[in-house]
């Protein structure tokens, strides 16, 4: 029997929801922050918009994330909390001729409230219900943005062209990559308060509810209060997504927001680990990179070949990228001990 064997033979179990949010080790961190900061200096702009991109689906799984792996909530709406924040960027850019970087914020909060709200009715579901809500929001938010009343703001059917901004400061870098920079700090901001808010009082009352709702209410936990917290703060992270998706993208248009984008944030999730923070940038890779492979594979058959894909890595790691963690660290602690 190899090495690699007898390390997956010997790992520890993996729980399908971990206990705590599981972080990298500080010397891999930095190897994989000096990476995405150097990689832009090496690539084309259109590998700098696509690690862009990796980014901005990197926070709508992180929400997600938080929202299901902390709080134990099912959501397959994400996309629809992405388009409120998508078109309230681009709304406030294009009609109210504010600075891209301030919209954001507002964005956020916007989702944020949005997601708080609609976290009331659905106190009263749960797992599938709780999903099927959601989908049925996701489903309806392309249909409402087209509607006539708001056209002049959206733009209906046609959507709306959103003007990419230049590097501030006279600085000597191309849109592409001053905008993966701004990115990049966001992401790493929202990833840092995303880990520290999981540690804290209010996470451990989220991982309380998933655990075991009846119990954490006897023990005190204001569970309505947290249950719709998370939503809200999950919303609040996919608005921000959504706002630099529109920057990034230039255009928002409704049937870019459909329940598709919904599923392949849920794809994200798993594929990168349910609980796990650092596994939403590889979820995000999976749903950006895989599909381009699998059309390179067979044009015709890409959605089949893409579904073998997913298959086989769902097969081969259930628990997503946090097992192939904890298979390489308990893999390097033998090696080292050896």
């Amino acid at each position: 029997m190899s090495a690699v064997q007898e390390a997956v033979t010997d790992a520890p179990a993996v729980e399908a929801v971990p206990k705590r949010a599981l972080t990298l080790g500080t010397g891999t961190s930095l190897t994989v922050l000096a990476a995405l900061i150097l990689a832009p200096l090496f690539v084309k702009n259109f590998i700098i918009f696509q690690m862009t991109m990796l980014l901005v689906y990197g926070l709508a799984v992180l929400a997600l994330n938080i929202l299901t792996g902390g709080s134990g909530q099912f959501s397959l709406g994400q996309s629809a909390f992405y388009a409120v924040g998508a078109y309230t960027s681009a709304i406030l850019m294009e009609h109210a001729g504010m600075n891209y970087a301030l919209t954001l914020p507002i964005a956020g909060l916007i989702c944020f409230i949005f997601g708080f709200l609609f976290g009331q009715p659905a106190l009263r579901l749960s797992g599938v219900y709780l999903a099927l809500a959601t989908f049925a929001l996701a489903t309806a938010m392309p249909q409402l943005l087209k509607l006539g009343y708001i056209e002049h703001w959206t733009g209906g059917v046609q959507g709306l062209v959103v003007t990419k901004p230049d590097a501030p400061f006279g600085l000597p870098m191309s849109q592409d990559m001053w905008l993966y920079y701004f990115t990049l700090v966001i992401t790493i901001a929202i990833y840092v308060f995303s880990v520290n808010l999981l540690k804290s009082r209010s996470g451990r009352a989220f991982m309380a509810i998933r655990d075991n709702e009846i119990a954490a209410s006897a023990m005190g936990v204001d569970v309505a209060l947290y249950k719709t917290l998370a939503f809200g703060v999950s919303a609040g992270i996919t608005g921000v997504a959504g706002g630099l998706g529109a920057i990034a993208v230039q255009f928002v248009a409704p049937d870019g927001y459909t329940i598709t984008l919904a599923i392949q944030l849920f794809v994200g999730m798993v594929v990168g680990g349910v609980g796990w923070l650092p596994g939403s940038i590889v979820g995000s890779a999976f749903i950006i990179f895989v599909p381009n492979i699998a059309e390179g594979i067979s044009k015709g058959l890409s959605g089949a070949v893409f579904g073998v894909i997913l298959f086989l890595v769902i097969f081969l790691v259930p628990h997503g990228a946090r097992q192939v963690a904890l298979v390489a660290r308990h893999l390097l602690g033998k090696l080292k001990k050896s």
